[in-house]
């Protein structure tokens, strides 16, 4: 039952979270567009705000902007906050759901920190905590001051957490603790600032009083911060899917370092763009591209497979799907069904797994031939799996089955 019921709610707790964020990041994305897209205009003049047309759905609409506040405090007001608290607890309770009731599978690896689960747990939870009251004291010391200078010491603040994570936690548990670090700082963006800045100013509005602008100058700060976090937190929260970015921990710095420089720029672009498109900066693209094509390089060249195949090693590993229609010999067959079958079967051994992951059977000789490509990858290329070597699988098996693939194609 326990299984079941783990699975079950990391498929609603991922769908709630899902749903959030696409409401958090689409709403930001609107702003930050319309914030670009602002004219002055007569009773509106650009001191004071701006107006900007969009057209939707068969109808237009007149949206305007006050720097500040208008002059008085109208009946009905929109608060923008809930997609955010609920994309960061929801995000919260699915962090704790799978990586801290499940640990031991997917976020502690023994051969990096012997850790138990509540140990983990408090480390990750604690690394949260203190990674928003660094980031939180960095905008509010003079250093806010300087956006270009604050957002380089932000991103010095973030690979070098992730290379404390990889001090910790496994390969997969650090990717996932960067990528919810950046989203604390957002949620905690809105709830302590973003939204406590606006309610001091509808109080003002409300007493009669004029608004203090250094407040919506402060939340702007933080809501443009979350814009440019929004597409690399994201792709680390997705990391989880993909062994090649997270299977050599020593390699993560870098990949981050990358992943959150190339994010930032795709938003800089879009920014820009939307306030000019004369001035769109496309010389952003050739940057990314670079960016990510060092990301793959570095993925590929931190694994004993991914440098063979980059000609940085001397023994070559050819892979080809032929390996899928050629019976596995008896090494092979032992190798898999000894150190994978015990959780890809029609019914798993290992405690707490009660389906096998992605519906991957690796039970018999028919079943290891036909996840060749699965196993190229998983065990050969990136040695991600077992999940933290939980098995104990041995650089000389792994060999064995890198020679099988390889006498496929012969």
């Amino acid at each position: 039952m326990i299984p079941y019921v783990l699975e079950w709610g990391s498929l609603l707790l991922r769908w709630l979270h899902v749903i959030a964020a696409m409401a958090w990041i689409g709403s930001s994305f609107f702003f930050m567009h319309l914030d670009a897209s602002l004219r002055a205009a007569p009773d509106l003049p650009a001191a004071r705000g701006g107006v900007g047309w969009q057209v939707h759905g068969g109808g237009f609409y007149e949206m305007r902007k006050y720097l500040v506040a208008p002059d008085f405090m109208p009946e009905e007001l929109t608060w923008h906050k809930w997609q955010a608290y609920t994309t960061w607890i929801s995000g919260f309770f699915l962090l704790v759901w799978i990586y801290y009731a499940q640990s031991s599978l997917y976020l502690v690896n023994p051969e990096v920190m012997a850790l138990t689960g509540p140990q983990a747990s408090a480390i990750g939870i604690g690394a949260l905590a203190v990674g928003w009251l660094i980031y939180d004291r960095l905008c509010k010391s003079p250093l806010g001051n300087n956006e270009t200078l604050l957002g380089l010491i932000g991103l010095a603040v973030i690979v070098a957490a992730s290379y404390g994570f990889t001090l910790v936690f496994s390969g997969r548990g650090t990717l996932i603790h960067v990528g919810a670090l950046m989203a604390t700082w957002m949620a905690g963006n809105v709830f302590m600032v973003i939204i406590p800045n606006q309610r001091k100013v509808v109080a003002s509005l409300m007493a009669g009083e004029a608004p203090d602008p250094a407040l919506g100058k402060q939340a702007k700060q933080r809501s443009t911060h979350n814009n440019y976090l929004t597409l690399p937190a994201v792709l680390l929260m997705l990391s989880n899917h993909y062994p090649v970015l997270y299977a050599n921990p020593a390699v993560i710095p870098p990949i981050v370092f990358l992943i959150t420089i190339s994010g930032a720029l795709i938003r800089h672009f879009y920014n820009v763009r939307h306030f000019d498109h004369a001035k769109s900066p496309w010389w952003v693209w050739a940057t990314v591209a670079v960016a990510l094509w060092l990301t793959f390089w570095i993925a590929m060249a931190s694994s004993p497979t991914g440098r063979a195949q980059l000609g940085l090693a001397a023994t070559p590993a050819a892979v080809s799907t032929a390996a899928a229609h050629t019976s596995p010999p008896a090494n092979v067959v032992e190798i898999v069904t000894s150190r994978c079958a015990m959780c890809h079967a029609a019914d798993p051994v290992w405690d707490g797994i009660q389906i096998s992951p992605k519906g991957v059977l690796l039970d018999t000789p028919a079943h290891i031939a036909r996840q060749a490509e699965a196993i190229n990858l998983q065990a050969v290329v990136s040695r991600a799996m077992p999940p933290n070597n939980i098995t104990e699988m041995t650089a000389d098996e792994r060999l064995a089955l890198a020679a099988w693939l390889r006498s496929a194609t012969n």
